[in-house]
């Protein structure tokens, strides 16, 4: 499963370069809050290779219930990058996506303030 090249943020994480991707529009169920804040990651130089699958103990900032939730930052990407890598995700080497849920270790929302959208 490859990424669109299309939205693609770069980061270069421990000197290998990755593109992440945020869906666009959420899905009912993230709109509704059932279901997190999901991104996918992929090595930017070799397409084609494993994608990486975040899912984030927050709903999306563009929910429809206007709950309380956490952008998703560059040094977030980097950090669930590499703690995949250290989980046995590889990401030179093709092969399914590798799920990485942080939904139950409460992901990245140690220390951030909320955003409520307007």
């Amino acid at each position: 499963m490859a990424l669109s090249k299309r939205g693609g943020r770069p980061v270069v994480v421990d000197g290998n370069p990755y593109r992440w991707l945020v869906r666009r529009k959420p899905t009912y169920s993230q709109g509704l809050t059932w279901s997190p804040l999901s991104f996918a990651v992929e090595r930017a130089d070799m397409p084609g290779c494993a994608t990486l699958v975040v899912r984030v103990a927050s709903p999306r900032p563009d929910n429809w219930m206007n709950a309380a939730a956490f952008p998703v930052l560059p040094s977030m990407v980097a950090t669930a990058v590499r703690q995949a890598l250290e989980r046995g995700w590889q990401s030179d080497r093709p092969g399914s996506p590798f799920t990485l849920d942080l939904g139950d270790e409460g992901g990245f929302q140690a220390g951030r303030r909320a955003h409520r959208p307007a």
